[in-house]
């Protein structure tokens, strides 16, 4: 197997005190000080978008990180919802959902 080598281009953070873990609610109860697996996806002006915990057994599933970042990058830049499932949703594929109008002077 090949070794794959690439630039992380976001920043990561080490957290040696534990600090932010429990600031994060990443502390795992009944497992001592041994912390929850979590992906936060914060957006350019530092606001979490997404939360996702996984138990330590449990790998973190990258297809679907990378799924939910694109769609927000989508959904930000056009101002539309993402159906489930996208970009291979069972009825609608890789389109997406326009909201509708919120008053009568927008439609």
């Amino acid at each position: 197997m090949a070794n794959i080598l690439f630039q992380i281009k976001f920043p990561i953070t080490a957290d040696d005190t534990g600090r932010i873990a429990c600031l994060f609610g990443m502390i795992h109860p009944n497992k001592g000080t041994n912390t929850v697996r979590a992906v936060f996806i914060i957006d350019p002006k530092g606001i979490i978008r997404s939360v996702l915990h996984y138990p330590q057994e449990l790998g973190r599933n990258m297809d679907e990180i990378l799924r939910m970042v694109k769609a927000l990058q989508i959904s930000d830049e056009k101002e539309v919802a993402i159906p489930a499932n996208w970009p291979r949703n069972e009825l609608i594929g890789d389109e997406v959902i326009i909201p509708p109008a919120t008053d009568e002077e927008n439609s």
